[in-house]
């Protein structure tokens, strides 16, 4: 390994996997300031329509799908750390001119920061932490990870619930994006990147590089079907996820009404903070249970837990009870939060190191590519009929990944077993 690929001693005397647990605990806590309030920010400060709302989205994941591969293309060809950095960075700006400028032209540039910040994110963090403890580590990594999310979680949901009943729903969004940007600067000192293989100095000053390492990964995609499932399985998630999303909270507090004297933000804030702790025991138990060495076994968990998703969807779209919406949210939440490290174990799975960071960014352009081309549909029959029913096809839509679950399950076959694309 070439020097030019170890950073200072100085980031190097904590241990990746202890700084990837502060990472995603600190990321979680301040995305949780901001993402406690943002939604009630929108419907009742802003006033935004089922359309709009999902068009906030919309914009988000466009600018998602757009520099998803690019992004991870940098990852793989330049730094993950660099990559990572720079989407704090970023993220954190977003934030402050969501929480600062208060109108929906404000709204839709700050998911346009947004989505390129999680690009340069996305893939990359998975990538890095894989590359630094290795493949054998990574499953349980990222689920502790996800754990650490969830405790950090439920720290910035209690702030945030306390900042904004007090002062204004603003005022924990700028405050997110400003501790965003400073975690961003603590990343630079401490963060080591210690065994990923750069690309030489001649390929660094070419793009040749970025389109021979995104080749490569297409291909890989192409040589191991298992992957295609995987990516189309992101497209229906994708599709699915930005209604429920977008319009739940709208649904609970138009449809369904909260009664007084709570502030809104309680409500959902202690709503959340709740999903976080059952989140905790779901993923212990996920963790504990799931042999994430079997890509069969980890596809059934993921297959098992996107089914109980759409039936916790499909309850709040057919109830005006306020004690079921809250049993079904109480569902939806912590199961989504289980999922997703399982479906990243999957998709990571003996993926070659070198397109690791691309790959795992194609899975996030497809599920992009899903919100962006059905999220628009799903709130426009929100406009058209009712949130109910855009809640209801949701559900449905989330149900019909089973099949490609069941096929990849079917082939009984490690990704591994294919040979890795050249």
């Amino acid at each position: 390994m070439s020097a030019n690929n170890q950073t200072p001693g100085v980031r190097a005397g904590l241990d990746a996997y202890r700084i990837y647990l502060l990472l995603r605990g600190g990321v979680a806590l301040l995305f949780a300031l901001v993402f406690t309030v943002n939604m009630i920010y929108f419907v009742t400060d802003l006033q935004l329509d089922p359309l709009q709302l999902v068009l906030v989205g919309t914009v988000m994941e466009a600018t998602i799908f757009l520099f998803e591969v690019p992004t991870g293309v940098v990852a793989d060809v330049y730094s993950r750390r660099l990559s990572v950095i720079i989407g704090i960075l970023l993220l954190g700006l977003s934030f402050i001119i969501l929480g600062g400028i208060p109108t929906y032209a404000a709204v839709l540039f700050a998911q346009v920061v947004w989505g390129i910040g999680y690009t340069f994110t996305s893939g990359a963090t998975e990538a890095w932490i894989a590359d630094e403890i290795g493949e054998a580590r990574a499953g349980a990594a990222f689920l502790r990870g996800s754990q650490a999310g969830t405790v950090g979680g439920i720290i910035g949901t209690l702030l945030a619930i306390g900042l904004g009943a007090v002062f204004s729903l603003q005022v924990p969004i700028l405050l997110g994006g400003a501790l965003l940007m400073a975690l961003g600067m603590v990343l630079i000192v401490i963060m080591p990147e210690t065994r990923f293989q750069r690309a030489s100095e001649d390929e660094r000053r070419s793009w040749t590089a970025m389109f021979d390492t995104l080749r490569a990964g297409v291909q890989l995609v192409r040589l191991k079907p298992v992957l295609l499932g995987i990516l189309m399985i992101g497209v229906i998630y994708g599709i699915a996820s930005e209604g429920y999303d977008r319009l739940w909270h709208k649904h609970i507090i138009e449809t369904i009404t909260l009664p007084g004297p709570l502030d809104p933000v309680v409500w959902f804030g202690g709503l959340g903070m709740i999903g976080m702790v059952i989140s905790l025991l779901a993923k212990e138990i996920v963790h504990r249970r799931v042999d994430f060495n079997s890509p069969v076994e980890v596809a059934r968990a993921a297959m098992i837990l996107n089914l109980m998703i759409a039936g916790g969807v499909l309850l709040l779209a057919s109830t005006t009870s306020l004690p079921v919406a809250i049993l079904a949210v109480l569902i939806i939440g912590p199961l989504r939060s289980t999922s997703d490290p399982v479906f990243t174990a999957w998709i990571n799975q003996s993926l070659d190191p070198k397109v690791r960071a691309t790959v795992l960014s194609m899975s996030g352009q497809f599920d992009a590519l899903g919100q962006v081309v059905g999220g628009p549909a799903v709130g426009l029959v929100g406009n058209l009929a009712s949130v109910r029913a855009a809640l209801t096809i949701s559900a449905l839509i989330w149900a019909a990944a089973t099949p490609l679950y069941r096929r990849s399950m079917r082939r009984s076959v490690a990704i591994s077993e294919v040979p890795a694309a050249p």
